[in-house]
């Protein structure tokens, strides 16, 4: 077993103390830097970097970032959400770690849908509409990419289009 034990410090942003979703942060008793290549082939990271190592995962529209010492995570719930997380990483981690002679590691970044293929897949984004709630369709397709909005976002959008977004972004693991 890799990861016995961690200590979670679980907070409101401190710019802005009235968002509803909190964060935590996960100190780990434990130094995980040679499980994260092995973790980022098993989860599908999406932005790993090897000095200082990191490895950041996109799941369910929310970033957890690992660190050797420590695991971010954002837009959380509450804290019941943070600890079932963190019970599920803790897991991830030490059956990653005991399975680590199976596992091809790796320190590749996940690839990632191009802000211009979805502005051309969008109705007309020369118009910037508003009607998502962005001041932009740059805005619209950057959040788009990053898994913050979906297709269905977009109410100028029609099926057909809508239907081609995503099987776009699901090349990516975006939306689902």
């Amino acid at each position: 077993m890799l990861l016995k034990s961690y200590t979670k410090e679980v907070f409101r942003a401190k710019c802005n103390p009235s968002f509803e979703s909190v964060h935590c942060i996960a100190h780990l008793d434990e130094d995980i830097r040679e499980v994260l290549p092995y973790l980022n082939t098993v989860l599908g990271g999406f932005t790993y970097t090897e000095d200082p190592p990191s490895l950041t995962l996109r799941i369910h529209g929310r970033l957890i970032t690992l660190h050797p010492r420590e695991i971010a995570i954002n837009a959380l719930e509450d804290e019941a959400q943070a600890e079932k997380i963190l019970h599920w990483l803790q897991r991830e981690i030490n059956e990653t770690w005991e399975n680590r002679s199976e596992i091809e590691p790796s320190t590749k970044d996940a690839p990632r849908p191009k802000i211009f293929e979805i502005l051309k897949r969008l109705p007309n984004p020369k118009t910037n509409c508003k009607e998502c709630g962005q001041p932009t369709c740059m805005v619209f397709a950057t959040l788009l990419a990053d898994g913050a909005k979906g297709p269905e976002d977009c109410p100028a959008m029609g099926e057909a289009a809508r239907s081609g977004l995503q099987e776009y972004l699901a090349q990516f693991g975006v939306g689902q």
